[in-house]
């Protein structure tokens, strides 16, 4: 048999009922396995001989004998144990160690968008990383690790993806998550030590840090290996002077060494290789290049095998919105942050929230000579959102006033700028113009942020007020969803000269 008499077979039995995705189809040994759906949910059909097909689904919906051919066409559910048994037949369903070359994660916070993604990709010489969510977002999405994953692997397979793809546990603060995600089967971790990093620095006296210094053991060895040590990089000369490598020191010491500390555990507990990312991007302190040579020659001193080091740059990075700050001004200081890595060498630099910042991209992919990293989360969603907007205006004018009830609980986590007063009255706009709250920043930001309530929210009765509408709309125009937010995805791509 071959695909085309799968999809006839198919047809005879179940035209009436089902649609067949033709992209996921995948055949192995005579047997084929692909994606189907009805008008409410989405299954695995498995076609093949009985000794093989029942290994599938023991509570399957569905088996029926084809005698005429001696097969089982059998309809199962998308679960876990399923898609491990897929993943054990086809091995390109298993996410991949990335290394030193171009990537770009997407973020997922529906797990539905894996199709689209894909999609942005197609053509591309970047590297994917098609599953990364963080600990704060699974908590506001009442995901876990093998959710994420999971979803993200049936994404895959439903769009007949054969490429390779990374899945990155983002945000990763402590062991125990470490630990959780490998074993769920992720294959790059971003440590954010941010927990660690001291953040009071500048605002102490000469005295005060002359205090903390010397209560620090390992101050005269650091003195040894950095005190008026000068690096010439490209055309200019960083040199640490005491003040400056004192500040350093007591800014990022217990950071470095948290980030020992999981690595450590990493390297002994995974097996395979993996993708390590160090976040010192979620604090208010922005990176200064001479910092950021500290961090990565102490890091490399130590032992610490990183592919990624996402840093604060200069300027202001908010969700789902443009770079704020002077570009000019930020090129210019960049280009000595991507001086020093291709200098030290071993490392990409990684842009966090890099969600819309359009102006950044060229000069990050061009300084960095397009061996960099850029993160994306919330900008996904915003475009499932903007989908919801289009195509059911009544759920989304729900929704944008439980937005606006819940906005100040729920921006304390972000650093914003957003000001309400300037988001038209949604009451005032016709079902038509809703989606231009999509191209203004305080209205991108208002939904960006208040994700975790919007999808978190129950009746009185437990039940999801706008969680389940916003599938059922996406899963009815599923189409329209995945060219919406392929479309958004490939413009960043573009942009980088992907």
């Amino acid at each position: 048999m071959n695909k085309q008499s799968i999809l006839q077979l198919f047809d005879k039995h179940y035209s009436d009922r089902y649609k067949i995705y033709p992209s996921s189809i995948k055949s192995e040994k005579d047997n084929y396995f692909f994606l189907v759906k009805d008008n409410q949910e989405k299954y695995l059909a498995v076609v093949g001989k009985p000794e093989e097909v029942k290994k599938f689904g023991s509570n399957a919906l569905e088996e029926k004998k084809i005698d005429e051919n001696k097969l089982i066409i059998k309809k199962c559910y998308l679960n876990h144990r399923n898609l491990n048994l897929l993943r054990g037949i086809f091995p390109n369903l298993n996410p991949s160690f990335c290394g030193l070359r171009a990537s770009f994660g997407t973020g997922d916070r529906l797990g539905i968008a894996t199709p689209a993604h894909i999609q942005a990709f197609a053509g591309k010489d970047i590297f994917p990383i098609l599953s990364q969510q963080s600990v704060r977002e699974m908590a506001r999405t009442e995901r876990n690790w093998q959710k994420v994953l999971d979803d993200t692997i049936w994404g895959c397979f439903e769009a007949g993806y054969e490429g390779l793809f990374g899945a990155d546990a983002d945000h990763v603060k402590d062991i125990k998550e470490l630990k959780e995600a490998a074993d769920c089967g992720f294959t790059m971790f971003t440590l954010d030590p941010s927990d660690f990093i001291r953040n009071d620095i500048g605002r102490l006296s000469k005295q005060e840090l002359e205090k903390l210094y010397n209560q620090i053991s390992n101050g005269k060895e650091k003195e040894n290996l950095y005190l008026n040590k000068k690096y010439k990089i490209g055309e200019k000369e960083l040199i640490f002077d005491k003040e400056s490598l004192k500040e350093i020191v007591l800014t990022y010491s217990e950071a470095i060494n948290h980030v020992v500390k999981c690595y450590e555990f990493l390297k002994d507990y995974k097996k395979d290789k993996f993708d390590l990312e160090i976040s010192v991007d979620e604090t208010p302190t922005v990176t200064s290049p001479l910092a950021h040579l500290f961090i990565v020659l102490e890091l490399q001193r130590r032992g610490v095998d990183f592919q990624n080091l996402a840093l604060h740059f200069l300027g202001d990075w908010q969700k789902g919105i443009e770079y704020i700050g002077d570009v000019k001004q930020f090129a210019k200081e960049f280009s000595l942050h991507a001086a020093i890595a291709k200098n030290i060498g071993g490392y990409k630099l990684s842009l966090h929230t890099g969600s819309d910042k359009f102006s950044v991209y060229p000069i990050f992919s061009q300084e960095t000579g397009g061996l960099c990293h850029i993160k994306t989360a919330g900008t996904s969603w915003l475009e499932e959102a903007k989908v919801v907007a289009m195509k059911d205006p009544e759920l989304y004018r729900e929704i944008h006033n439980f937005a606006l009830e819940n906005f100040e609980k729920d921006r304390a986590s972000y650093n914003l700028t957003t000001d309400l007063s300037r988001i038209p009255n949604i009451d005032e706009l016709s079902d038509e113009q809703l989606v231009d709250f999509f191209n203004k920043i305080d209205s991108r930001q208002l939904i960006h942020i208040t994700y975790g309530s919007i999808l978190k929210a129950k009746d009185n009765k437990r039940k999801y007020i706008f969680k389940d509408r916003i599938y059922k709309i996406l899963f009815q125009y599923e189409e329209d969803h995945y060219q919406e937010l392929s479309n958004h995805i490939k413009r960043h791509l573009e942009l980088l000269g992907a």
